[in-house]
C-alpha cells in the first residue's frame, strides 16, 4: 500500500508522537517511590533523556532491546534488512555520541536496558538508585 502522505508530512506526523513506553513509566515510578527527584524527558538536553536529574548532572536512558540494538534480544527483521541495519546502527552511533556529549559536559549517563527492568525491576532500580547516589557525592565533592 502506498503511503498517502509525501515524506515532509509523514516526518512531522511521525515527529510529534511523543509516545512514552509503559516499561519506562513503571521504572520512573518505582524511582520515584523511592525518593528519586527528577524530569522525564527533558527535550531541551541533548538525546531527551528518559529521566534527568539536571542539579547533581545525571541523565538516564531507558534503551528498547530493539530500537538499540541489544546484543542478547535485537532480532533482524526479516523483510527491508537494509533499511533496518542501517536504522539500528544510526541509533547505536547517535547512542554513543548523545554519551559522549554528557560526558564532555561532565555528566554522569546510565543507560538502562529494557530486558534488564523486565527480568528485575527491583535490581534495576537499586542499581539506578546507586549510580544516582555517586552522581550526588561527585557533586558534593566538586563544591
Amino acid at each position: 500500500m502506498a503511503d498517502r502522505m509525501t515524506q515532509e508530512q509523514r516526518s512531522r506526523t511521525m515527529s510529534s508522537i511523543r509516545a512514552q513506553s509503559k516499561l519506562e513509566n513503571l521504572f520512573s515510578k518505582a524511582l520515584w517511590h523511592k525518593g528519586v527527584r527528577f524530569r522525564k524527558n527533558v527535550r531541551n538536553l541533548r538525546g531527551t533523556p528518559d529521566i534527568a536529574i539536571k542539579k547533581y548532572k545525571g541523565a538516564i536512558f531507558v534503551d528498547s532491546c530493539f530500537w538499540h540494538g541489544c546484543p542478547l534480544h535485537y532480532k533482524r527483521p526479516k523483510s527491508n534488512q537494509e533499511f533496518w541495519d542501517a536504522k539500528i546502527a544510526r541509533n547505536k552511533e547517535r547512542d554513543l555520541e548523545v554519551d559522549a556529549h554528557y560526558t564532555e559536559l561532565g555528566w554522569h549517563v546510565l543507560r538502562v536496558w529494557e530486558h534488564d527492568i523486565r527480568k528485575n525491576l527491583d535490581e534495576t532500580v537499586d542499581s539506578t538508585l546507586e549510580f544516582i547516589q555517586a552522581a550526588m557525592r561527585r557533586y558534593k565533592e566538586s563544591d
